[in-house]
């Protein structure tokens, strides 16, 4: 008989382990589904307030964002006089993120 209370002992601890292993491997997969749902959702409203500071017209005040060139703000803003118009603008290839530029769109002009 004591050999019959070893093995159940034994039985018992090694299915109390595998217990506590299944959840903590439960307990990982619920977290990795909720990271990725969570990050998922973090790049689309990434995406989504991108896609609104692109899409926004220019103001009279524009800051120069990543990739941007005095070319592209010209044709986005309608306005060809940008370098006239900004005397701090010394080399109109030396245009970087955060510059801040004063836009005249032509449309807005009165002459």
């Amino acid at each position: 008989m004591g050999l019959n209370s070893k093995r159940a002992g034994k039985s018992a601890s090694s299915k109390a382990i595998a217990d506590a292993a299944s959840w903590c491997c439960a307990r990982v997969l619920v977290y990795l589904i909720l990271l990725c749902i969570f990050s998922h959702r973090s790049v689309l409203d990434d995406d989504q307030r991108n896609f609104k500071v692109l899409s926004k017209p220019c103001d009279e005040i524009y800051v120069v964002g990543e990739g941007e060139t005095l070319h592209t703000i010209s044709d986005k803003c309608a306005d060809p006089f940008i370098v006239e118009k900004n005397p701090h603008i010394h080399d109109p290839d030396d245009v970087f993120p955060g510059l801040v530029l004063k836009i005249t769109p032509s449309n807005s002009i009165h002459t």
